[in-house]
Order: C-alpha cells, then sequence, then structure tokens
C-alpha cells in the first residue's frame, strides 16, 4: 500500500461491506493459499479447487454484508468455502487414480491408451504452503494434508465426511464450529468424523511423508531424485531397482494400468521409460513430497517436451511409490517450463 499506514483489519471489513473490493482483497489475502489447499484436499484437483476457491469468494463478496461477526470471518470463509466445494463434490464425483481402478499388471502394457473417462487425481503445487499444523488443535499439518496418500483416501469419503475431517483434523475447528459451518448438529459431526478416521486410517500409510522426510538429510534427498532421473536418463535399470523398496508401485494416470513389486515395476521400466526416448528431468516438489519434472524428446518440435510430473513417495530413504502424473497441464501449475532445449 505504498506509504501509507496499513489499514486495520476491522476497517477493511467495513470498507469491504461498502463494496470496496480492494478492502476484500486484503481480507483475504493472508487466507487464500490455505483456503486453496483445503480445496484440493475436498476435490482432489488444482483446476476444481481454483474453481472452487473463485465461487466461494463471489459468494463471500456477495454475501459480506450479511456476515454478523458472530464467528471469525476465517471460520466464515471457511464455511463458504467448504460449502461451495461440497458443491462440487455432488456434481463431479470423485477423484481417483489407476489403484482404484482394478489389480496391477503383472507385466509392462505397451501403448496402453488413456482413461477419458475417468476424473483423475491431479499433482498439487506445494512451494508456498506453511510449514507445520495451522492450529494447535489440529492432528495433521497442512503439508500432509496434501500428500497424495491422504488426498487419495479422502476421495474414497462421502463429501460431508471429507470436510467435517479437513475442517477438525487439519483446521483445528470445534466440533460446534464444524456443526454450525455444515448447518448440522454436533452428533452429525462427531458421526462423520468417526467414519472417516476409519478410512483414513486403513488407506494412509505410517508415518506421513512429511515424518520420513525429517529424517532423511537433504544431501540423501537430492541423492535419490538426481538418481532416479539420472537411472532413466540412462537407460541403467539396475540403478533404478536400487532405489526401489520390494513392494513399490509405480501408477501414471490418466493410464489405467498400474504395477506393483519390483518384477513388474522393472518389467514396465525397461520396456517403456527406459528404452522409449532421450529424457531430460529438473527437480520440484509437489504434494509436499519430493517430485521430477520430465521432459521427452520430440522430433518434430526438436526440443524435450513436458511429459509427466513424478511424484515420489518415500518409505527410509527408498522410493516405496511412483506417481506419474502425464500430461503438459501438470508443469504450468508447477512453474515448470513447457519445454527444455
Amino acid at each position: 500500500m505504498s506509504q501509507k499506514t496499513a489499514v486495520p483489519a476491522a476497517d477493511d471489513l467495513s470498507r469491504a461491506r461498502d463494496g470496496d473490493d480492494a478492502a476484500f482483497s486484503r481480507l483475504i489475502e493472508p487466507l487464500r493459499r490455505e483456503l486453496h489447499a483445503h480445496c484440493y484436499g475436498m476435490l482432489g484437483s488444482t483446476h476444481d479447487a481454483d474453481d472452487a476457491l473463485q465461487d466461494a469468494l463471489l459468494r463471500a463478496w456477495r454475501g459480506l454484508a450479511a456476515f454478523e461477526g458472530r464467528s471469525s470471518l476465517r471460520s466464515w470463509l471457511y464455511s463458504v468455502v467448504t460449502h461451495a466445494c461440497l458443491d462440487s463434490v455432488r456434481r463431479r464425483g470423485r477423484r481417483a487414480l489407476p489403484v482404484d481402478l482394478g489389480p496391477s499388471s503383472e507385466r509392462a502394457v505397451v501403448d496402453a491408451a488413456p482413461r477419458g473417462d475417468v476424473a483423475w487425481l491431479g499433482p498439487y503445487p506445494d512451494a508456498t504452503l506453511a510449514e507445520g499444523p495451522l492450529s494447535p488443535d489440529a492432528r495433521y499439518e497442512l503439508r500432509e494434508a496434501v500428500e497424495l496418500a491422504f488426498v487419495a483416501a479422502l476421495q474414497h469419503l462421502p463429501g460431508n465426511q471429507r470436510a467435517a475431517l479437513l475442517l477438525f483434523e487439519v483446521l483445528g475447528f470445534s466440533t460446534a464450529e464444524i456443526a454450525t459451518m455444515m448447518n448440522t448438529s454436533r452428533a452429525a459431526v462427531n458421526s462423520a468424523l468417526q467414519r472417516a478416521r476409519v478410512i483414513v486410517a486403513e488407506k494412509v500409510p505410517s508415518p506421513s511423508q512429511q515424518q520420513t522426510l525429517r529424517k532423511i538429510d537433504d544431501a540423501r534427498r537430492r541423492e535419490i531424485v538426481t538418481g532416479f532421473s539420472s537411472a532413466i536418463e540412462r537407460g541403467d535399470a539396475d540403478a533404478l531397482v536400487a532405489l526401489l523398496t520390494e513392494d513399490v508401485t509405480w501408477e501414471m494416470p490418466p493410464l489405467p494400468h498400474w504395477y506393483r513389486g519390483l518384477e513388474a515395476v522393472t518389467d514396465f521400466a525397461v520396456r517403456v521409460p527406459l528404452t522409449c526416448g532421450s529424457w531430460r528431468h529438473l527437480p520440484t516438489s509437489a504434494n509436499g513430497q519430493p517430485a521430477v519434472g520430465c521432459y521427452l524428446w520430440d522430433d518434430d518440435a526438436g526440443a524435450h517436451l513436458g511429459w509427466s510430473i513424478d511424484v515420489l513417495t518415500l518409505r527410509g530413504d527408498r522410493i516405496a511409490e511412483v506417481t506419474s502424473f502425464i500430461g503438459p497441464d501438470h508443469f504450468a501449475l508447477l512453474g515448470l517450463p513447457a519445454s527444455l532445449p
């Protein structure tokens, strides 16, 4: 605001109620990133999160005059955003990964066709996410709440259970606050939480990726990412296998086939990525996890074009899961170039 004194939040609220959109933007901006992450947790897609947040902020702007201040502005905004996400869940259903569609393949499926009839889970840019929990009452850190396993598990829950779990265990709201936000009873919130916790406990491994990464020093983490990238660039199956756990999985939405175990993953790797052309890679991060932007040579373009974002899930200092999100659209989301010369 140039050199003027910052406007107090109470003054901004008053001005926003009077139609000052700049004041409204100042109120929203400190919360925008966490609100967006909440939308992603609910919807499993960055694009859907963009749409839901835009819809919710428009609702909030139009309804701000009715905000009476009985709750905090933050909790009121989360109520508006959550309802926008619930509307989206009802329209679009849930997002999936290949592991949700059927059993793994024992041998590489070459030239598999992508499934366009499935709404796929997508990666999430995590560069500006806060570290640690958002509330002293939260069970999960914000970065844990966007980890692939956690968001994939949420997709197996009805919308009300997703909302209750995120609001209580990630954002630290009380059951009474959540009941008010969702226009329901505390008993209904407690029931939704109980059911949601059972599914999440079944599907989310422990420890979380944040806990795992804190036990690996930065140098070793870089070695894993660099080793994964260079093994693929050299076509070195032995070097790749040395980085993987025995029960490693590899999946590639929007392709429906996926692989489990060293034998199946090695067969896939040897027959597809290690021999399909010239690769280059850029290290990045997504979903609070190490990731790699993968670029494949294209003769017509005369360049390496963005092919997939490979998100790595670690167990100890080995790779337990590779999730390759295929498609050039993912690169811009993570701030990566579309091609490498």
